[in-house]
């Protein structure tokens, strides 16, 4: 088994108030409805475990669950650190932060995020899967994207 891990940041305004923004960030049936390939995601306290759909094109059958507990700081930053429930191995994992700040015509909106998976490949793989990865989290972000605006009303605009 070896880890393979890729990473993303992305920043946006979004023409929207920060509390909206910051309420469906914390919603977690709202993150599973805007995230493509999530199936679910079931809340104990602080922990939030996620259940995705099959992720394609990794080379594998793999359709990974992980456990985030989020830390909160409210109406700044939303952290998630992967954090599985004691005693138990999770072959996939996702570490990361929100960040929500007030802006003019809006929210500015950072998001930075890590993923990583445990897959039956050797280290050879590493160039093509973590392109995988890549891909699979863009096209993941995009249509984050699109929902999130789409359940706002908003719109991303150019900063100023």
């Amino acid at each position: 088994m070896t880890w393979f891990e890729a990473s993303t940041r992305s920043e946006a305004v979004v023409t929207a108030e920060r509390e909206a923004v910051w309420d469906v960030l914390v919603d977690p049936a709202a993150i599973a409805d805007m995230t493509p390939l999530v199936r679910t995601i079931d809340v104990a306290g602080d922990h939030w475990r996620w259940q995705l759909q099959k992720v394609p094109g990794l080379g594998v059958s793999l359709a990974p669950s992980f456990t985030v507990r989020l830390e909160l700081d409210e109406p700044h930053r939303i952290a998630f650190v992967h954090d599985p429930p004691a005693g138990e191995r999770e072959r996939a994992g996702v570490d990361g932060e929100y960040l929500l700040a007030e802006h003019a015509q809006g929210t500015h909106l950072a998001i930075d995020l890590g993923a990583r998976v445990d897959l039956p490949l050797s280290r050879l793989a590493r160039p093509a899967v973590t392109a995988t990865m890549r891909r699979v989290i863009d096209s993941m972000g995009a249509g984050f994207s699109r929902a999130l605006l789409e359940r706002l009303g908003a719109e991303q605009v150019e900063e100023s």
